[in-house]
């Protein structure tokens, strides 16, 4: 006799509803910032125009850090400029994909009262948090390779 088990989805209550609303506002926010923004031609800098410093790393070891053309990413991908959002951060055209997909993933669990698809949100949210700091080290890795 086989069990094959199907994935619960997980319910919540009012204040997991609302922290998911909350999210998903918060993620709608950041898309919003990064369609006021200009994107930077050189394909980092753009994070400056908040008023915020230059990259310090990027200063002193004139090298790019991992989040090196992250704004600017954003900032082409809300303009549907894929290539060039790839260009400035292959990482962060994947975040803004996995927080693009995430908006309607909020809002459909909170209006469902569960998680959708999810059975147990941790060991999702570790793998997807894993993975996607993994693959922004390893292509910062093969950035600082390239300019050598």
């Amino acid at each position: 006799m086989s069990s094959s088990r199907q994935p619960v989805e997980a319910p919540i209550g009012t204040v997991g509803r609302a922290t998911l609303c909350g999210t998903a506002l918060f993620l709608i926010a950041g898309f919003s910032i990064a369609v006021l923004l200009k994107p930077d031609p050189r394909g980092f800098g753009t994070h400056q125009q908040l008023g915020l410093p230059p990259c310090a790393f990027r200063f002193f070891v004139n090298r790019p850090c991992p989040g090196c053309g992250m704004t600017t990413c954003f900032a082409y991908f809300v303009r549907g400029q894929f290539a060039a959002a790839l260009r400035a951060n292959p990482a962060g055209t994947l975040l803004a994909t996995v927080c693009l997909l995430l908006i309607p993933w909020c809002f459909w669990s909170a209006f469902l009262g569960r998680l959708w698809m999810v059975s147990d949100p941790v060991p999702v949210v570790t793998a997807l948090s894993v993975s996607l700091a993994g693959l922004i080290f390893l292509l910062w890795a093969t950035r600082m390779l390239a300019l050598v």
